[in-house]
């Protein structure tokens, strides 16, 4: 799966535009989102690579196998269509919906400082990973990290005890020899 890059600050990269679909100008895109689907509840997409960026309105769209077949308003030619290939698509962060508490996004826990149970920092949240049985964070040492080392943390209500956005750390019971 390809990795979001690092999108202007406000904006999350929730989806790729992959290649064309059809002879009337669709698209196919892969969603970052779960459910992949999820992408086609927001109608103004911004598309972004290399610098540009379009303001586009999803007009429709469905699943079709593990991509999604994407319609944008004013775009019903496939050679035009074929140019948004490798375009990005990004919604400004406001645009996702609230979450109850001890919810979060994904990009809300990347840069979070890991501290375990002896008071000592682990290293920082690079990204996470989804995996058949649950999600993995992924720590990467940091200044001021107890040793060099990548950790593998389960991201479950066993490992991880509390999260705190403000503070910018998440407490974890793992121990460090792991």
């Amino acid at each position: 799966m390809d990795s979001p890059s690092a999108p202007p600050t406000g904006l999350l990269v929730l989806g790729k535009v992959v290649s064309v679909h059809g002879v009337r100008g669709e698209i196919k895109v892969h969603s970052y989102t779960d459910p992949i689907d999820n992408l086609l509840d927001y109608r103004c997409w911004i598309l972004q690579r290399d610098g540009e960026q379009r303001s586009v309105e999803l007009v429709g769209g469905r699943c079709q196998g593990n991509v999604l077949v994407a319609r944008i308003k004013g775009l019903d030619d496939r050679e035009l269509a074929r140019t948004y290939a490798g375009f990005e698509v990004c919604l400004p962060r406001d645009a996702l919906p609230l979450l109850d508490d001890g919810e979060f996004y994904w990009h809300q826990l990347e840069g979070l400082t890991v501290i375990n149970q002896d008071n000592q920092l682990l290293g920082r949240v690079h990204h996470l990973l989804e995996t058949g049985a649950n999600d993995v964070l992924v720590v990467r040492s940091c200044p001021g990290s107890l040793d060099g080392r990548e950790r593998l943390l389960p991201y479950t209500d066993q490992c991880v005890l509390s999260v705190d956005l403000d503070a910018g750390e998440m407490r974890v019971d793992w121990d460090a020899g792991f």
